[in-house]
C-alpha cells in the first residue's frame, strides 16, 4: 500500500529531507512505499493529515538552537485526532543562496524565520545591514534570487542542487550542531514507546497551580525532557502546557499518572508514545527529489 505524506514545501526545505529520510525508513522497516506531497505551511500540512487528504505529516517541532516550533504545537491543541507516531531528528546545515557575486554585495536575505533565527550571529557579523524578510520556508525565499543579484536566502545544500543556484557561504547557523526534531502524525491511535508527549490546561491562573502536576512525574520518578508554555489564546496570562516524559505510555507509573493528572487539570490531550528513529543512516542525497 502506498503512504502519502505531507510535509512543508515546496521541495528542497528541511521537512521534505524529514519526509524523505522517514520514507526511507518506512520503506526498509516495512516494504512500503510513499508518495509527498508539499504544502505552503507547517499547519496546512498538519491539517491535509487531520483531514485524511494524507495519511502521515512530518513537521518539524524543535530545534537546537532556536527551540520550539509553535505553529505546530498550537495546531495540534486545536485538532484532537492526531497522534504522534514517531519522532526522528536531522542535522540541519544552512548555506547563504545568491546570484550576486560577492557576499557584500547582498541587500537583503529572505528565508524562515526558523532560519533567520538560527544564523542570526552570523548575518550581524557579515551582513549587518541587510534587510532580513521572513518567508513561508527555505525554499519559498528562492523565487527571489535569479532577478534580483541583491538578494540571498538561507536555504540548504540540496535546494541549491535542485534549483541550480550558486552557493555563497556554507555552513552559517550559529551552531554546528544544529538539528530539528520532526514528528510523524496521523490519525492512527497512539501506540507504545519509550517518549510520552501531552499538552494541559490549568482550572486557574493562581500560585502554585503548576506545581501539583509537576510533583505527580517527580513522584513517580517519570523524567520531564521538555516543557513548553503557550498562551491558550482566551485571555492575557491564560497558558496551557507541552510536555515531553521519558516514558511508556502504557506503563504502571504513566497510567498513575495520568490519572492523578486529570483530578488537577482543566484539559489533557496525550499527544502521542513513540519512539525516536534511527535514521542518521537514512538521510536522503543532495539528488534525491520527491515522488509527489
Amino acid at each position: 500500500m502506498e503512504i502519502s505524506i505531507a510535509h512543508l514545501g515546496p521541495a528542497g526545505t528541511y521537512a521534505e529531507s524529514a519526509a524523505l529520510a522517514y520514507a526511507k525508513w518506512l520503506q526498509t522497516a516495512t516494504g512500503q512505499i510513499s508518495t509527498l506531497y508539499p504544502y505552503a505551511s507547517i499547519a496546512q500540512a498538519i491539517r491535509a493529515t487531520a483531514d485524511g487528504k494524507a495519511q502521515i505529516a512530518v513537521v518539524p517541532v524543535e530545534n537546537s538552537i532556536e527551540g520550539s516550533v509553535t505553529v505546530t504545537l498550537d495546531t495540534l491543541w486545536q485538532l484532537d485526532h492526531l497522534h504522534i507516531q514517531q519522532a526522528l531528528t536531522l542535522p540541519i546545515a544552512h548555506a547563504l543562496l545568491s546570484m550576486a557575486t560577492a557576499i557584500d554585495a547582498i541587500e537583503v536575505v529572505y528565508s524562515h524565520p526558523q532560519a533567520l533565527a538560527q544564523c542570526q550571529m552570523w548575518l550581524e557579523r557579515f551582513l549587518p545591514s541587510v534587510s532580513l524578510v521572513p518567508t513561508n520556508s527555505t525554499t519559498e525565499a528562492l523565487q527571489y534570487l535569479r532577478d534580483n543579484p541583491q538578494a540571498g536566502a538561507i536555504s540548504s545544500q540540496r535546494a541549491a542542487q535542485l534549483y541550480d543556484l550558486p552557493i555563497l557561504a556554507y555552513p552559517i547557523n550559529d551552531h554546528p550542531d544544529n538539528c530539528t526534531r520532526f514528528w510523524v502524525l496521523s490519525l492512527k491511535p497512539p501506540e507504545n514507546g519509550s517518549q510520552t508527549s501531552l499538552a494541559f490546561s490549568l482550572p486557574a491562573n493562581t500560585p502554585g497551580a503548576l506545581v501539583k502536576p509537576l510533583q505527580i512525574f517527580a513522584e513517580r520518578q517519570i523524567n520531564m525532557s521538555r516543557i513548553e508554555s503557550r498562551p491558550t489564546k482566551r485571555s492575557l496570562g491564560d497558558y496551557l502546557f507541552f510536555v515531553d516524559l521519558e516514558t511508556d505510555l502504557q506503563s504502571a507509573k504513566a497510567q498513575s499518572a495520568l490519572a492523578e493528572l486529570r483530578t488537577c487539570t482543566e484539559t489533557i490531550k496525550i499527544l502521542g508514545s513513540y519512539d525516536v528513529l534511527p535514521i542518521g543512516e537514512a538521510l536522503p542525497t543532495s539528488s534525491s527529489r520527491p515522488e509527489g
